[in-house]
């Protein structure tokens, strides 16, 4: 299944993109799950981001490889996998491209992820746009105009 969300922001698109560290990473968490950052290396191929999510009733594992990156003069993005993920996802898949728009920039987070079975996939999804949903006014507010 595939979640494609966007959010337009004031900053240029390198700007944006270079801020994707462990700072925004913590203020992009959601209020629940609770998220216990357990490593992060950065956003470059090899680098790893491990976290704890903790329901209150059960804690899970989540681990993803940075597995590629790209800069050009229009757009940057990264890709992460997961590693280890959560039930019932059996796969994940995270492209984090940040676009030129104008002065400013577009944030997309473009999400492919798996249980294994259609029919769970589809009832996850608006679990799924909710929790992502709440990045955008995140970024609005991280990336305001300087």
């Amino acid at each position: 299944m595939r979640l494609h969300l966007q959010t337009t922001v004031q900053q240029d698109y390198l700007s944006v993109f270079h801020a994707f560290d462990e700072q925004l990473f913590r203020k992009l968490a959601p209020p629940y799950p609770r998220l216990k950052l357990l490593r992060f290396d950065g956003s470059a191929p090899g680098d790893v981001v491990a976290v704890e999510l903790q329901t209150g009733i059960r804690s899970f594992r989540w681990t993803s490889l940075i597995t590629a990156r790209e800069i050009t003069d229009t757009e940057a993005w990264f890709v992460d996998e997961g590693q280890e993920v959560p039930p019932p996802l059996r796969s994940w898949r995270h492209k984090h491209l940040v676009t030129q728009h104008g002065n400013g920039a577009v944030i997309h987070d473009i999400i492919d992820y798996s249980t294994g079975h259609k029919v769970l996939d589809i009832i996850l999804y608006p679990l799924m746009r909710a929790t992502f949903g709440m990045r955008g006014p995140v970024y609005r507010k991280v990336f305001r105009k300087v």
